[in-house]
């Protein structure tokens, strides 16, 4: 491992050598994942983009690209522009990135199930804010606001998300 990996921990995850709590799937750790489980997916992951909304915040990293009006994240495995970043109009399965509560309001992408995709093995895990403390996600990390602000801040595109089911 390597030191900015960041490992999920039964008592958190741990990134540079502290320990953040952390929120995980309603469908807990599965090896075997698939759209709709609301597991995290075991494996080693790599960070492979940072979004954040430019005005909640400022930018947390150099290479953050703003989340812009329109954009979506289809999870429509019988589209072409599945697990991929699309925009608005769109008339397959989608998350809205820009939403009017905080959870998107920065998130960093892993690549599971990209840039191969597989339909029906998930769309994409991110990493994000949680709704509150012990809350499961659909499949995502989730962190407290503050926590999530400073990970960014130091993590680097390529580093790993190490899931140990």
């Amino acid at each position: 491992m390597k030191a900015d990996d960041l490992v999920l921990m039964p008592l958190g995850l741990r990134f540079m050598n502290r320990r953040f709590p952390c929120t995980i799937g309603r469908g807990g750790i599965r090896a075997d994942k698939s759209e709709g489980d609301g597991a995290t997916p075991a494996g080693a992951h790599k960070i492979v983009g940072m979004l954040y909304r430019p005005e909640r915040m400022a930018r947390p990293a150099p290479w953050a690209m703003p989340i812009r009006p329109g954009d979506l994240w289809s999870d429509d495995g019988g589209d072409a522009g599945y697990n991929l970043l699309v925009r608005a109009p769109y008339d397959h399965s989608h998350e809205a990135l820009r939403r009017a509560d905080p959870l998107y309001d920065l998130i960093l992408i892993t690549d599971w199930n990209w840039p191969d995709v597989i339909p029906g093995q998930g769309s994409c895990i991110f990493i994000h804010q949680w709704r509150r403390p012990g809350y499961p996600t659909e499949g995502c990390i989730g962190f407290q606001r503050d926590h999530l602000r400073w990970i960014a801040a130091r993590i680097t595109p390529g580093s790993r998300l190490i899931v140990r089911s």
